[in-house]
């Protein structure tokens, strides 16, 4: 019997990890402006409240780093792989560094590559997973669609960006309250990922 995940997000407890969102993905990735504006929208929320941010770059050499449009100001690591899953040794050592982290919020691509090994490592950490469908893309839509699909059935949570800046938010006297509703006040693209969750 599996307790269902309730994935109460508080801005003490939680991590982003913005995965492989670099330049040569550009024309490839399914919607890759929409889940760029999303990502950077993401990046400054987790600034306001004051949670820690991981980014990695696949292989940079060849793929390029992260796109311009995505500030990396202030984020606690920026790091090249190889390995699909973004949990490397550094990113474990940064997660032991954080104090009662119980919550990642991940977002990037691809979904049903290293969205998918990354969000399965870290359940099988016992940590908890968001993935923020939104900011998620993949060359395929097909890919994308069955990985959210067997992620969701493993536990982790597939959410959108809002309600993942509302929850940890939490309550509008919040003193961040106004400067992230004007970061949602656009909402976020109707991309055509939604017609294929």
């Amino acid at each position: 019997f599996q307790m269902t995940t309730l994935g109460n997000l508080t801005p003490s407890s939680t991590v982003f990890f913005c995965c492989d969102m670099q330049e040569r993905f550009r024309p490839a990735i399914k919607y890759f402006g929409d889940i760029i504006s999303v990502g950077q929208r993401l990046l400054q929320g987790a600034r306001l409240l004051g949670i820690p941010v991981i980014v990695t770059e696949q292989y940079p050499k060849g793929l390029g780093s992260t796109v311009q449009e995505i500030d990396l100001t202030g984020v606690k690591l920026v790091l090249p792989k190889t390995k699909f899953s973004m949990v490397l040794p550094e990113v474990e050592a940064a997660l032991a560094e954080i104090p009662g982290v119980r919550s990642v919020v991940l977002f990037g691509v691809e979904t049903h590559v290293c969205i998918q090994q990354t969000a399965l490592e870290l359940i099988g950490r016992g940590l908890e997973v968001h993935i923020v469908a939104d900011a998620t893309s993949s060359r395929s839509m097909m890919d994308r669609m069955f990985a959210l699909e067997r992620l969701a059935r493993t536990g982790i949570i597939v959410t959108t960006s809002e309600a993942i800046l509302l929850q940890l938010v939490a309550d509008k006297e919040h003193p961040k309250f106004k400067e992230i509703q004007n970061l949602i006040k656009a909402s976020a693209p109707e991309s055509g990922l939604l017609s294929k969750v």
